[in-house]
């Protein structure tokens, strides 16, 4: 399909602005933390860290191990690939200890027999990390930004909330891109977090301090929030799992920044983990009241499942072409659905998808239904004083003086210059895409979709291709639950994945789909193994 006028200009302008930044990031900006010499992550030795949250506290439960010998062995483990990763900005190692000791005295007082424990504390005793923009008591609450520096949560966050009192122990916070709006977890407080399979590559963001500490085995649950891939992102290019929720069910309270116009439409918190048997109950408890919106009890037969895969976006100008790896990498998880269950898996287009940039763009950009609009990026990023000139934070930042990232001055200067009228042509193909996809899946269909253009990229390297994270966040605008699966490592020994998405509400489709995934194609591997 021939490009409009209209799209060669936006395609040129766009290009030209990431290619400016990009060249000023790297003039202008430090190399990846990672220790010098230092080329690969240490394997994983302790057989406790590659157990799953749900086979720990089984454990903890029988009193096969203690809560404390579990949660030393995750601090061990923190503190041997921190130092590479960057990925746990703050830790409570001694108060975790505490409350491991306290689990354990619980567990031998206990009169009510192991399944009491089970249904009151399913975690009880298994370590938690915990994404640095969600509020968790007496820890740093700063978003990446220097201007909160200092700034502590006084309460927790309802899924942290629920999930402690289901027993698990959070080890710490983890970093986040500034403000949470940009690919990568890079900010002036914390620094820059590495990919475990290869320091020289982002985790991605803005969950890529979870994503990099799951993905090193220094964690085994954590939670993360997603409103244009943040979770995905982040587990795709780390090679775990991680579940983006139908938005409505899992609560957005005490999280930094607050949504606002539409935002909360296309927001939501959900599990990320290792292992997929993790994802379903880790759900559960963090929907709380809200569990019974989903229907995670229900028995899924994945026979009876109707399955559809798309290949790509249909050719966005805006985009990368996806790589032939991923690609293949989906193709056989078409054969293998169709090998293994006798289903018929579907390939089909969606011509709206090449719009996926601009739907976002517009759709993250709308008022509310008072009329009131987003909250300005510039008086986000100017917190806690008045909203910040992003063209002179890009003159101090060309001589090291602004606390700011040249992705959050970037994405302040693209709001200024956004025209104020949405267009009605991005209006009309969302809503078509929603109406046909909607009607496409129903409550038993199924699709796959890729994650990204490319394996994980080096550090900064997606200042250059800002709109290829459309691949998720076209997911976000529709308001569907996706599941984020790793298929195995490719050529560069990189984590490869798929997106299984669904209709509304039918989160327990693609957390089953994730299943036979990780069982099919191996799941999770150690990046410091041979």
């Amino acid at each position: 399909m021939a490009l409009s006028r209209l799209e060669k200009v936006q395609v040129w302008l766009l290009k030209a602005a990431a290619g400016l930044l990009f060249a000023l990031f790297r003039l202008l900006s430090p190399r990846s933390g990672a220790p010098s010499g230092s080329r690969k992550l240490p394997p994983v030795s302790c057989p406790l860290l590659l157990m799953s949250a749900t086979r720990l506290a089984h454990k903890i439960r029988r009193k096969e191990v203690s809560s404390v010998e579990v949660v030393q062995a995750y601090i061990d483990r923190i503190q041997e690939v921190n130092p590479f990763l960057n990925g746990v900005t703050k830790d409570r190692f001694d108060a975790a200890l505490q409350e491991a000791k306290q689990v354990d005295v619980l567990i031998e007082e206990e009169t009510g027999g192991e399944e009491v424990l089970e249904d009151r504390l399913p975690l009880l005793g298994v370590p938690l990390s915990v994404k640095e923009s969600f509020a968790l008591q007496g820890m740093p609450f700063t978003c990446g930004m220097v201007s909160r520096k200092g700034v502590v949560a006084t309460v927790d966050a309802p899924p942290v909330a629920l999930l402690k009192r289901a027993g698990a122990i959070p080890m710490g916070v983890t970093n986040t891109s500034e403000l949470c709006m940009w690919c990568e977890s890079n900010n002036h407080l914390h620094g820059i977090t590495n990919n475990p399979y290869d320091f020289q590559r982002t985790p991605g963001g803005s969950s890529g301090g979870e994503g990099s500490i799951l993905g090193g085995a220094g964690a085994v649950i954590g939670v993360g929030s997603d409103i244009g891939g943040s979770i995905r992102m982040p587990c795709f290019f780390n090679g775990i799992f991680g579940h983006k929720t139908t938005p409505g069910v899992v609560s957005l309270e005490n999280q930094f920044p607050v949504c606002s116009g539409r935002q909360a439409e296309f927001c939501s918190s959900g599990p990320m983990c290792r292992y997929a048997e993790d994802l379903l109950p880790m759900l559960r408890i963090m929907a709380g009241p809200n569990a019974g919106m989903l229907s995670l009890d229900t028995k899924v037969d994945l026979k009876k499942l109707r399955f559809f895969t798309i290949p790509h976006d249909g050719g966005s100008p805006m985009t990368s072409p996806v790589s032939e790896e991923l690609m293949a990498a989906q193709r056989k998880v078409v054969e293998r659905l169709e090998a293994d269950l006798g289903v018929q898996v579907q390939e089909v287009h969606f011509p709206e998808f090449r719009y996926a940039f601009q739907i976002r763009g517009t759709y993250m950009s709308l008022p509310d239904k008072e009329g009131k609009p987003p909250t300005p990026f510039v008086e986000l990023m100017g917190e806690p004083g008045k909203p910040l000139w992003p063209f002179w934070e890009l003159l101090k930042r060309m001589v090291g003086k602004s606390d700011h990232t040249i992705p959050a001055i970037g994405l302040a200067l693209m709001q200024k210059a956004r025209v104020t009228e949405p267009s009605a042509f991005i209006i009309q193909q969302k809503e078509r895409l929603q109406k046909n996809i909607d009607e496409l899946l129903g409550t038993d269909g199924v699709f796959l979709y890729p994650s990204h253009p490319r394996v994980a990229p080096k550090h900064h390297h997606p200042l250059f291709r800002p709109a290829d994270c459309a691949y998720t966040g076209i997911i976000n605008m529709l308001g569907l639950p996706v599941t984020q699966c790793p298929l195995g490592l490719g050529e560069e020994g990189l984590p490869l994945g798929v997106q299984v998405g669904a209709g509304r509400l039918q989160d327990h489709l693609t957390l089953e789909v994730a299943l036979y995934l990780e069982k099919t194609f191996g799941g999770w591997r150690d990046p410091g193994a041979n």
